[in-house]
């Protein structure tokens, strides 16, 4: 291990200029997850009732503060596949690298774990940067925190380098890195997975279904703990239904697709449809989310219209739930750029193959479109499903605290996210246009 930290940071050290903007996107990456961390820990260490000026008294009591640090530690999840996705994007640059680490000798597994070791000295000055950010903070507004909550940030400035050491281990265990200047992915059984996919995604989802047949009982931390299995439950069904999709539609597609653009899509999806299911997974979630709490805030929004409710207590709730919608909207702004980046690496992932494309006369446009394809065919279906398992929290909430208003506004959140994903996508196509110049065919 010893000798693969020190070929990390010879090859982090030796980085090229082209090389620095992916170690620029994984240290903000592991500077939003010690921000996130760190703020948790610091609203986890206070104990009590307190009196904090900020946010309408949100944080005063504790059943307050651990809604927040679940609210804070359920955004690294988003965060930690936007690492993954730049651990990804990162060993494709480095192929010539790799392929030499094997002729000298190393492993597969070997050279995974240099480029994941590689990845944790950037999330290493980015945790260092979030705590020195931290620090600044608590001297500006005069808050001393007490050892334990020191130690918690020992924890998390060391703890988020390795999560993102072991997520770039994970997210590289199929890049197989061979001798000659090549590396590909290992391919699962298509066909078995595609069988699975469709399977596990109806399971999940009859047990989200099964769940809202029996009322919840045991006060409110009953009913929220109900709506999380179902959120999960739905967000999970619908990713693998991302998979699933993907491969039924490439393979439909492939036979009787006509337009080109269509043809290569669906080649691409047909040869490797979890790459759908695993850049997705996050929108998918934060989509269930999102649905499901664009409906409850309506409800709330209703029931605080009651004249009972008084101005200080409007003000408690409002800034909850927009406090709430924030968390929302940054967990999307994260995932949308893991699905940027995603694309990005399938880009360079295929640069030799789109070059050849281009040298055979393929015009740009059409290979522009089968990449916004590949994006828009496996998403739509996944992003219905995943709207559709919001809609039934949120009606499920209605039903079980007996509101009469039904809000449809929140139907409409998985269109926005569509075109949101269509743009992020779009964002690569710049790149497309330098991976395919025919200049690539030199070092096949």
């Amino acid at each position: 291990m010893r000798t693969d930290i020190r070929i990390a940071w010879i090859l982090a050290r030796g980085s090229e200029r082209r090389e620095w903007w992916r170690l620029s996107l994984t240290l903000l990456g592991a500077l939003l997850a010690t921000g996130f961390a760190l703020a948790a820990v610091t609203i986890a260490a206070v104990s009590g009732q307190v009196s904090i000026p900020y946010v309408d008294g949100l944080l005063n009591q504790p059943t307050e503060r651990a809604g927040a640090v679940l609210a804070l530690v359920l955004l690294l999840i988003p965060v930690l596949g936007f690492l993954g996705q730049c651990a990804r994007i990162g060993a494709v640059h480095r192929h010539r690298r790799m392929a030499g680490m094997r002729l000298a000798g190393a492993s597969p597994a070997q050279v995974r774990r240099v480029a994941a070791v590689e990845s944790g000295f950037a999330c290493l000055a980015g945790s260092t940067a979030g705590f020195a950010a931290l620090t600044v903070f608590l001297a500006v507004v005069g808050h001393i925190p007490g050892p334990g909550a020191w130690a918690g940030f020992a924890v998390v400035v060391l703890g988020v380098p390795v999560a993102a050491g072991l997520v770039s281990a994970v997210a590289l265990r199929n890049v197989l890195a061979a001798p000659l200047d090549h590396v590909r992915r290992k391919g699962p059984d298509s066909q078995r997975r595609a069988t699975l996919g469709f399977a596990l995604a109806a399971v999940l989802i009859a047990s989200s279904a099964l769940l809202l047949l029996f009322p919840a009982r045991g006060g409110a931390a009953t009913l929220v703990l109900l709506l999380l299995a179902v959120v999960l439950l739905t967000g999970a069904g619908a990713i693998w239904a991302a998979k699933a999709s993907a491969a039924y539609m490439g393979r439909r597609l492939t036979r009787r697709a006509k337009r080109p653009e269509v043809l290569i899509a669906a080649s691409r999806l047909a040869h490797d449809p979890w790459a759908a299911a695993r850049t997705h997974a996050a929108l998918l979630l934060v989509t269930v989310v999102g649905v499901a709490f664009m409906g409850v805030r309506g409800l709330l929004l209703e029931a605080l219209r009651d004249p009972a409710y008084q101005a200080s207590d409007l003000g408690f709730y409002t800034t909850g739930l927009d406090l709430t919608g924030s968390a929302v909207l940054i967990a999307l702004a994260i995932s949308l750029c893991g699905l940027a980046v995603g694309t990005a690496e399938s880009l360079a992932t295929r640069r030799r193959g789109l070059a050849a494309q281009v040298a055979a006369g393929v015009p740009y446009r059409v290979l522009a479109a089968a990449t916004l394809l590949e994006t828009a065919l496996p998403l739509a279906p996944a992003l219905l499903l995943a709207g559709a398992g919001g809609a039934v929290v949120y009606l499920a909430y209605a039903g079980i605290v007996n509101y009469g208003f039904v809000p449809l506004l929140p139907l409409l959140v998985p269109l926005a996210v569509y075109a949101a994903c269509l743009l992020a996508a779009a964002t690569s196509l710049p790149l497309l246009r330098r991976v395919a110049h025919p200049s690539e065919l030199r070092f096949t």
